[in-house]
């Protein structure tokens, strides 16, 4: 033993939610840190919200390996919306498609969406938050997922997220309270077909995971009581995954002092003691010993069995940072220390030079399922934001145009493996709105090392690591009153740990014309280019032209 159902999804539930809830990284959140809990969004704004209807036919031609060219009306509804309050604000945009194929081409529906809010009730130091997601992915066989217009795909599969819960944020004389608790249920649909390497192992997907998350901090600010600011607090993370009957326990608590070497710089430092434990079962196996496969294409757990400890670690957890904050506008937070048995590297960078323009940039490690580090990325996500799809498929972008928040949650899907997962990566995302323009750009890096009893089927997967590189971009661009340019593309480099399953490259990219012909109605003109290039497997590469209409309610 190592140490160390189909789910139809109301995306309108979202539109509930407030600040980020800290996580330790789990760590005080910084304005507790600083003294500066004031400095908020209290902008009044109003409410815009755009219903939609829309028809389109679709020709998409194959390019390789083969040369079909398939032909689809599309017909769709959908909402953007985004309401911003002085104790509110959520942004949201839900679709629902149907794609009619005629001769070869086959049917398809799907729901799309992403959705993020925040509700502070006034005077009570109390915020819900909330945040969802709908998409479809292209799944290959080992386990790498990416996003396009491949509208036919039969590996294609659906992924339904959401997370809602509380925060409070209140004052007892110099001492400062702060608690969050955040829910949240992930669901994958398994894909139809899957193309492997001859003599692969199949990969198992994941299936569906509850998450538990909630911290707790008291302390005081550095300037009330002394010079420098102390704090004690606690957290608590649950996930248990279907697959396997896989757990993570994770508790800690821990210490942290601020202290100030200048008006707009701290040094930080923390210690605490954390215990995690991974456990799960095996799979059921036949009379020759080999795994039992469901109809879905999952393993099926053998419930007779007794649970079984994959990982665990407890001790001393300690880091030490600097947080630098010369402006409201700007702040870094970055950490250095132990945890999980190893060095671990953390931090943040926001940096909003006006209102038009935002930069993020978020380090992260964790012991984490797929389940979780995705409602993590939703609830990264900034609550003011405008998501761009890809004109063909109607399909969700990597990244959201937003000024707040790390706005690439899609663009971190990386492997659809069910095992859980040391994440650690790098994601960055910058976004502009000005005048008629406004784009958004994100990249990324993510590593997932795979953790497996040994006395496990998973124990095959024990050590594995899959490595993501990603970037994303987008541009809108207003040409008169009554037209417009949109551009996306997206790119993805996957790297497993699997070699007998092979690397993969995913990529998209679309071109579309918008123009108003009357009143509320405006037609779409669009071209994109979608394809997967991977090792021992044939490419997959795809050409689509889209004319189409759209009536909108607003």
């Amino acid at each position: 033993m190592r140490k160390v159902r189909t789910v139809s999804l109301t995306l309108a539930m979202a539109l509930v939610a407030l600040p980020h809830a800290v996580t330790a990284q789990d760590r005080p959140a910084a304005e507790a840190q600083t003294g500066d809990s004031d400095d908020r969004d209290t902008r009044t704004g109003g409410a815009e919200v755009v219903p939609y209807i829309e028809a389109a036919q679709v020709v998409t031609a194959q390019l390789e390996p083969g040369n079909d060219v398939l032909t689809y009306t599309q017909l769709a509804a959908g909402v953007d919306a985004t309401v911003v309050g002085r104790n509110s604000a959520a942004s949201a945009s839900v679709r629902y498609e149907h794609s009619i194929g005629y001769g070869d081409a086959r049917d398809v529906d799907t729901i799309s969406g992403i959705a993020r809010g925040s509700l502070a009730l006034a005077q009570r130091g109390v915020t819900l938050e909330a945040g969802a997601l709908a998409s479809r992915t292209r799944v290959e066989g080992s386990g790498f997922t990416s996003i396009g217009g491949l509208i036919d795909a039969d590996s294609t599969s659906q992924i339904y997220s959401v997370y809602a819960g509380p925060s409070i944020q209140s004052r007892s004389g110099p001492v400062e309270v702060s608690a969050a608790y955040r829910l949240g249920y992930t669901r994958v649909e398994s894909p139809d077909v899957v193309l492997v390497t001859p003599g692969a192992k199949p990969v198992d997907y994941f299936d569906d995971s509850l998450t538990h998350n909630a911290t707790a901090r008291v302390g005081v600010a550095p300037g009330t009581v002394a010079p420098i600011g102390v704090g004690v607090g606690a957290g608590w993370n649950r996930q248990d995954i279907s697959n396997l009957d896989q757990r993570i326990d994770d508790r800690y608590v821990r210490a942290d002092v601020t202290v100030p070497v200048s008006p707009n710089v701290a040094l930080l430092g923390g210690v605490g003691y954390e215990d995690v434990e991974i456990s799960s079962r095996d799979v059921l196996r036949d009379g020759n010993g080999d795994p039992v496969i469901g109809p879905d294409g999952r393993f099926i757990t053998d419930e007779s069995q007794p649970r079984q400890i994959a990982y665990e670690t407890d001790g001393l957890i300690w880091d030490v940072g600097v947080l630098w904050r010369p402006s409201r506008r700007t702040s870094l937070e970055a950490h250095v220390g132990r945890r999980y048995g190893s060095t671990t590297y953390y931090g943040t960078l926001s940096y909003q030079p006006n209102t038009r323009s935002g930069l993020n940039v978020s380090v992260y490690d964790s012991i984490t399922g797929f389940g979780g580090q995705l409602t993590t990325a939703l609830d990264g996500l900034g609550t003011n934001f405008a998501a761009y799809r890809n004109p063909i498929s109607g399909d969700l972008g990597g990244c959201v145009v937003g000024l707040e928040g790390n706005n690439c949650a899609l663009a971190r899907l990386g492997s659809l493996r069910s095992s859980v997962f040391r994440n650690r990566g790098v994601a960055l995302s910058y976004g502009r709105s000005a005048g008629r323009t406004s784009f958004g750009i994100g990249a990324g890096y993510d590593r997932r090392s795979f953790i497996g009893g040994e006395d496990t089927i998973l124990a095959d997967f024990d050590g594995l690591t899959d490595e993501t590189f990603w970037i994303a971009a987008n541009l809108h661009r207003e040409l008169d009153r009554d037209s417009g340019l949109y551009a996306g593309a997206y790119a993805s480099w996957f790297a497993g740990g699997d070699q007998s399953l092979g690397d993969g490259f995913g990529y998209s990219a679309s071109l579309a014309y918008n123009r108003r012909i009357w009143r509320r109605l405006s037609g779409t003109a669009a071209i994109g280019l979608d394809g997967f290039n991977r090792d021992d497997l044939p490419d997959y590469a795809a050409a689509s032209a889209l004319l189409g209409l759209r009536y909108s309610f607003d």
